[in-house]
């Protein structure tokens, strides 16, 4: 049986983003980037498939938590004889990868049991394992292909049930591994008495390379402490959510790329939307209204200098081909994101098949660009001016607009059906003419302002007449159905319409009608309805639920919201993680994990909640 998903502790450095369950197994962790291969993938297989188990024996958990606004999981375990405390984190760095691992015994006595199996490549690559002399003590070397580790630190070694001989007698963790050797799975018990405390570093580095110096533990730890600590000492919070946006906040910043500046939608591949089910998708990749909206909340909260690194980020990535803009990259600003099936991973809870990559890269999505100018927009009014490659590709980005505005897409959910006018996304192209005609009237920046002024009326227009269906008083999904879709809440935020205009409260009224469940959740659209081409149902979408929060809050329901509000942050895990989605049956968090859009949702929400009750100061 798979690990819940919100029995999970995500870790980041700022390059990668590892999963730690509660019982201390590392099952999820790709290096050295976020989109990087898998060196555990337990997470959507088995422990043969990878992974990291450091426990207690006869032990349980009894307490995890993050050490005060940092990414430090520190988790107790109570045995019969003892209390121990295990410390995980990844010291940031741009150029490097360290995994440290920490056993302090607190009281009595302890035994700590480690498993570990390396399985390179999302496990389709064993590598060879061998014992090497480190700075005068034996190191684990680990080698398949491209990839590198060394595991320093008491020495583990192969578990007799992997080459059928019994353990040889001696010291606990004394080298057992031969040269040249393959250990697929190595196993160590390690004493401590009170007092006493064990460290271990798992590096990454190119095979071809010298393997680095193990981090130092303790000044890793206190370097990881006040690294976290001195990025969260700049947050600017002032709702009674306080600690779930500073949480949040956070959770941004261990989903941003340090080196490049992209934002990746969550830290996890092919997590299912329906377990069993096959909506299974890889959310490793830099979406550009996942990061527009990303940049958003950052603004609003005093984070303009990550918002720049940003912008500096899609001028890399966009470049020369504005054309032919993507809806999202690498972290790098990669462009070919094939997406394959690992039909040798079983998936989390049997869903399959397990994917890697992202066929819908390819697709065409008309709302992107409008976040995108929307989110630059809210930039230069914060009082980031911009300079003539930032202002040149939004113009580009606008050419792009009215060269595709008679086109058809897949919409904002990414759909695989066939193609719609999607009210949403006319109204983002709405949005983006509005955001380039605002440039030139209150900012002085060059463009053809009567242009764009023309189509953003054209647009309006059209929207008016055939995004809205006088019948049901309703904004619809598409110009040729009268489905709703919980993107329509949206349409307030892009300037479009205000919170309380009538037609905007008519259209909530037919979300809550057919979108909500029995538990006030909202689903992005109904499945059933079928406009996505795919198969299975899915989880009501926590961002749709927040978006609900939103709405309620600017438009004089502000009880409606608190409550609302109330409900969904109780629905994070003890580390104020959020995944994509929520079974509310269940009990469960759902989707990739943790998912930059349903943390942002929190932070909007609670932002309109505190405007709401006038105390955002």
């Amino acid at each position: 049986m798979s690990t819940h998903i919100e029995d999970y502790a995500l870790l980041s450095d700022l390059s990668t983003g590892p999963l730690v369950s509660r019982d201390g197994s590392i099952d999820w962790l790709c290096l050295p980037r976020f989109d990087s291969p898998a060196v555990f993938s337990a997470l959507l297989g088995g422990p043969d498939d990878g992974r990291w188990q450091l426990s207690l024996v006869d032990g349980e958990v009894v307490e995890r938590r993050y050490l005060p606004r940092t990414f430090v999981l520190e988790t107790t375990w109570r045995t019969p004889t003892g209390t121990a405390t295990v410390t995980d984190f990844l010291p940031p760095s741009t150029d490097r990868a360290d995994l440290v691992r920490r056993v302090e015994c607190v009281e009595g006595t302890v035994e700590v049991e480690h498993d570990l199996r390396l399985r390179f490549d999302y496990a389709r690559a064993t590598p060879w394992v061998r014992v090497v002399d480190h700075a005068g003590a034996p190191a684990l070397l680990s080698l398949a292909g491209p990839d590198g580790l060394l595991v320093t630190g008491p020495l583990l070694r192969p578990a007799a049930d992997d080459d059928g001989t019994a353990e040889q007698p001696g010291a606990a963790g004394a080298p057992h591994a031969e040269e040249g050797a393959r250990a697929p799975r190595l196993t160590g018990r390690f004493p401590l008495e009170a007092g006493q405390t064990l460290d271990w570093d798992l590096s990454w580095f190119p095979s071809w390379e010298e393997h680095p110096q193990p981090a130092d533990a303790d000044a890793a730890l206190a370097e990881t402490v006040r690294f976290w600590t001195d990025w969260a000492s700049q947050l600017t919070t002032h709702d009674a959510h306080d600690p779930m946006v500073r949480r949040s906040l956070l959770v941004l910043r261990a989903l941003t790329h340090a080196r490049t500046g992209g934002i990746v939608a969550a830290a996890t591949a092919s997590l299912p939307e329906e377990l069993g089910g096959s909506r299974n998708w890889d959310y490793r990749y830099v979406w550009l209204r996942d990061a527009a909206l990303t940049i958003e909340v950052a603004i609003a909260h005093g984070l303009t200098r990550g918002a720049r690194l940003w912008r500096d980020w899609l001028l890399r990535a966009v470049a020369g081909d504005a054309h032919d803009i993507r809806i999202m990259y690498g972290i790098g600003g990669e462009r070919e994101l094939d997406e394959k099936e690992l039909d040798h991973l079983d998936g989390y809870e049997g869903s399959r098949p397990v994917r890697i990559g992202n066929g819908a890269a390819d697709q065409y999505q008309a709302d992107v660009v409008g976040e995108v100018m929307i989110a630059l927009a809210e930039l230069r009014d914060a009082g980031v001016a911009d300079d003539e490659y930032s202002w040149g590709l939004q113009k580009s980005l606008l050419a792009y607009c009215e060269a595709n505005i008679d086109r058809p897409d897949h919409g904002i959910w990414e759909m695989r059906g066939d193609l719609h006018m999607f009210t949403h996304g006319r109204a983002m192209m709405w949005a983006a003419f509005d955001r380039g005609v605002r440039a030139v009237e209150d900012h002085g920046l060059d463009g053809p302002v009567d242009r764009w002024r023309e189509l953003r009326d054209r647009l309006r227009a059209e929207i008016d007449s055939r995004g809205f269906d006088e019948a049901t008083n309703s904004f619809t999904q598409t110009y040729d159905g009268t489905e709703v879709d919980a993107s329509l809440l949206q349409l307030p935020h892009t300037g479009y319409l205000a919170y309380d205009d009538p037609r905007m409260l008519g259209t909530v009224a037919r979300i809550e009608a057919d979108l909500r469940d029995e538990h006030g959740l909202v689903h992005r659209y109904r499945t059933e309805a079928g406009l996505d081409g795919l198969e299975g149902g899915e989880h009501p979408f926590l961002i749709c639920c927040f978006w609900l929060v939103e709405q309620y809050a600017h438009s004089g329901r502000l009880p409606e919201a608190e409550a609302l509000m109330d409900q969904l942050v109780g629905y994070a895990n003890d580390l104020g993680l959020l995944s994509e989605e929520y079974d509310a049956d269940a009990g469960r968090l759902i989707g990739n994990f943790p998912q930059a859009f349903s943390h942002l949702g929190l932070i909007r929400a609670a932002d309109a909640i505190a405007a709401a009750r006038g105390t955002d100061g």
